[in-house]
């Protein structure tokens, strides 16, 4: 009896096993299935980080397989795409490590590094002068926003002044003399600055330069422009509370919203004056001491009387 049972039970596993490897023969039958019919593709992806100017050689890519379906647009699938026999290319934005090498991202065939490849349509590319000031210490990097700040003399009442004026907001900074570290990684004090802007805008920045000193100031990504935008003068230069800009409070500034304008005092109560006659009490004397030898007497003397 106990056999019967022990040959049930082994009868049972058995079955159990061959299913289990039924079901998991078709399921990973279908899983390759499905790969097989989506495919992949092997694509050019970094093998190490590339900043702007590095030529890509072959040490500094690698192939890994990509589903088709995922590609990239840009991409490359072959070494001969990406590098032509006597050709090479340069890295025009940072690549970073297993980041696909996209043809946005790099030269053309044969060419060095140029920024014309990346200006949208109807941009410019111009390139203003700066110092260790106007370029904020060193701090600004490609893709910043910044504001183009213009300090020129002015005329005014039979002499000249300095003022400051917003000449542009909101520019994207492309490139800061090639580069903007130095070899140990601090900032590096760049000379000058290449920012996008459209034509008439970079016309305003050519005449600029030869009027005035420009200035960058580094706003927040994503701000929007300020409308408040005022003429800053050498009357200017007080605190706010005894003149100069009329900009409003720092707790409205970042939603520009309108200045508060102060409530009408009000006006003080009309005073009725009401007619007195002055009354002049009778004048009553003065009196005088008049003195007889060694005697004096006192005489009431009356005035007007």
């Amino acid at each position: 009896m106990a056999n019967r049972q022990t040959f049930i039970a082994l009868g049972v596993a058995v079955v159990l096993g061959l299913l289990a490897v039924f079901l998991a023969n078709a399921y990973l039958g279908g899983k390759e299935k499905r790969a097989y019919q989506g495919g992949t593709t092997k694509v050019a992806v970094a093998a190490a980080p590339m900043a702007y100017g590095t030529d890509i050689t072959a040490d500094k890519i690698r192939f890994v397989d990509y589903p088709n379906t995922s590609i990239p647009p840009g991409a490359f699938t072959n070494a001969s795409q990406l590098l032509p026999a006597g050709k090479k290319r340069v890295a025009l934005l940072p690549i970073s490590i297993n980041e696909p090498i996209l043809t946005g991202k790099i030269s053309g065939i044969g060419q060095g590094a140029s920024i014309a490849a990346l200006l949208p349509d109807g941009m410019r590319a111009a390139a203003v002068r700066i110092n260790d000031v106007s370029g904020v210490a060193g701090f600004i990097q490609p893709n910043d926003s910044v504001d183009v700040l213009i300090t020129r003399s002015l005329e005014g009442q039979g002499q000249q002044q300095q003022a400051t004026d917003v000449l542009l907001q909101n520019v994207r900074v492309i490139a800061i003399d090639q580069q903007s570290k130095n070899a140990d990684g601090t900032p590096k004090v760049a000379k000058t600055v290449t920012l996008e802007v459209n034509p008439v805008d970079a016309q305003k920045l050519a005449l600029a330069q030869q009027v005035g000193d420009l200035s960058l100031v580094l706003r927040k990504p994503g701000e929007q422009n300020n409308p408040i935008v005022e003429t800053v003068s050498m009357n200017d230069l007080r605190y706010n509370m005894y003149g100069g800009a009329r900009y409003p409070a720092p707790a409205v500034v970042g939603t520009f919203a309108a200045a508060p304008v102060p409530a009408p005092k009000p006006r003080p109560a009309p005073v009725h004056h009401v007619a007195t006659t002055k009354v002049t009490p009778p004048d009553s004397g003065r009196n005088v001491e008049v003195y007889r030898g060694t005697k004096s007497d006192k005489v009431n003397v009356k005035v007007g009387g």
